[in-house]
């Protein structure tokens, strides 16, 4: 018998900018945001021919890992396709969980991508954003990765020429995590005042006064400690910086090259990219 080995590679997002407009009658809230895809990644493994196995090492996934996104993923798909054979899946996890970065959505994503292009199962494009859609509200964004603007619950993207290869990227994560659903919970949904759609195609030094997030001020409510982040990744010199998502990770804009290094509280895990 031969066996195939698969591995990709799931990459995290920031958010830059982060409106949450109204309540939706669906029970979901219509939002407006700028994804950006950065280097930092998982790595997603799959074997075949096996019985259906779900492992991980790296961080710890919290949860029952039958409700895992990639296994769902697979579940979706062999619904619809039912000669999908069983695989055995090996995530390793290191993008932070619960901070903002996109990390479950990402690996979700490339599971569907991954099984497709495996399988030769021929789902075009506009079909995996469909199948991403029903698995998380970031899910889609995975499959285009490339900087958009996104309304709808995120799922509604619009490609914008928005390089940011010419800087440098610092992540910090505290260590904390942050509930989706209790984030929301402490937003009143209002059209926001600036128009982020222009002002992202802005000079980057000018998103500190026009580009935010609207979970900031909430999370940093709850957890003032984390102010500090912010205040000094703009005294090491970041000409942007801010809350990645709902929370918790930060990420400061630097010049290229620039920041060799950086120190925060040991407990805090920084990656610069």
């Amino acid at each position: 018998m031969v066996f195939y080995t698969m591995i990709v590679f799931p990459n995290c997002k920031i958010n830059l900018g982060l409106h949450v407009v109204s309540k939706r009658p669906d029970g979901f809230h219509e939002l407006e945001t700028v994804f950006y895809p950065l280097p930092l990644t998982d790595a997603l493994e799959v074997l075949s021919p096996g019985t259906l196995q779900f492992a991980t090492s790296g961080i710890a996934v919290p949860g029952d890992s039958a409700d895992n996104l990639c296994l769902k993923a697979w579940r979706l798909l062999k619904q619809d396709y039912p000669t999908l054979p069983e695989v055995n899946i090996h995530l390793h996890k290191n993008i932070p969980i619960g901070a903002g970065l996109g990390g479950g959505s990402a690996d979700a994503a490339f599971m569907l991508q991954l099984l497709n292009s495996r399988f030769q199962l021929g789902i075009t494009e506009e079909q995996l954003l469909i199948y991403a859609a029903q698995l998380g509200s970031d899910c889609p964004f995975f499959i285009q990765n490339k900087p958009c603007y996104a309304t709808g619950r995120g799922e509604i993207m619009t490609p914008i020429e928005l390089d940011l290869s010419g800087w440098s990227f610092v992540l910090v994560y505290p260590g904390v995590h942050i509930n989706t659903g209790w984030a929301f919970s402490r937003i009143t949904p209002k059209a926001p005042a600036l128009s982020l759609q222009e002002n992202i195609l802005q000079p980057v030094e000018t998103w500190q006064h026009t580009i935010t997030n609207d979970f900031e001020a909430p999370v940093l409510d709850a957890h003032p400690a984390l102010a500090a982040i912010k205040e000094k990744l703009y005294a090491e010199g970041a000409v942007y910086a801010s809350m990645s998502g709902s929370g918790s990770a930060f990420v400061g804009i630097f010049p290229k090259n620039k920041i060799a290094s950086i120190a925060f509280d040991h407990s805090y895990k920084v990656f610069i990219l």
